[in-house]
């Protein structure tokens, strides 16, 4: 999933593959200046708008799943907080500001090297205007929700537990590891 590096950004001599010293490993590690090139999860972040009794969902301008259902969220930026990025992500995508809320949901997703959180927020108004790489915006109850069509596993997990948890009249943050669908 991580781009190959075969040289150096520091240096710009070639990489090899070993293991640091005091590491566990296997590392890109610079030939000649020892940098080791750390590739790390990303985080992808968002929000769970919330009208009234319904979600706030993003038909997709682009791929990956190009046309389906989302949450308000992309990956975040150097020198964010989580919820800077939370908020970002949801004006760029959804075109209007939230209220922030609580962080709601975490999804590790190792196979992809991705992490998605997600924060509970509520719409001040719907002024929208849906960015680029948003087809178009809809508010959705419970009983309306496009579940074929939603575009990301860490959505539906996100959705399902926000609808079990407004039924049992409490919010708790919850936590999963997504594995390859087989």
């Amino acid at each position: 999933m991580h781009p190959a590096i075969h040289y150096c950004s520091v240096c710009g001599a070639p990489i090899k593959k070993q293991i640091p010293p005091g590491d566990n490993l296997l590392r890109d590690v610079c030939t000649v200046c020892d940098t080791v090139h750390y590739q790390n999860p990303r985080m992808v972040v968002g929000t769970l708008p919330v009208w009234e009794d319904k979600i706030l969902l993003c038909r997709r301008a682009i791929e990956p799943r190009h046309g389906y259902w989302t949450l308000p969220a992309g990956f975040m930026e150097n020198g964010e907080s989580l919820e800077q990025a939370a908020l970002r992500e949801t004006l760029e995508e959804a075109g209007g500001p939230v209220d922030l809320g609580d962080l709601f949901a975490v999804v590790s997703i190792p196979h992809i090297h991705q992490v998605h959180f997600f924060y509970q927020a509520s719409l001040p108004s719907l002024d929208l205007a849906p960015g680029e790489e948003t087809l178009e915006t809809g508010l959705f109850a419970e009983a309306d929700i496009p579940w074929r069509d939603i575009a990301f596993r860490s959505v539906s997990y996100a959705l399902q537990h926000y609808f079990a948890d407004r039924q049992a009249g409490r919010y708790t943050l919850h936590s999963t590891t997504l594995n390859p669908v087989t």
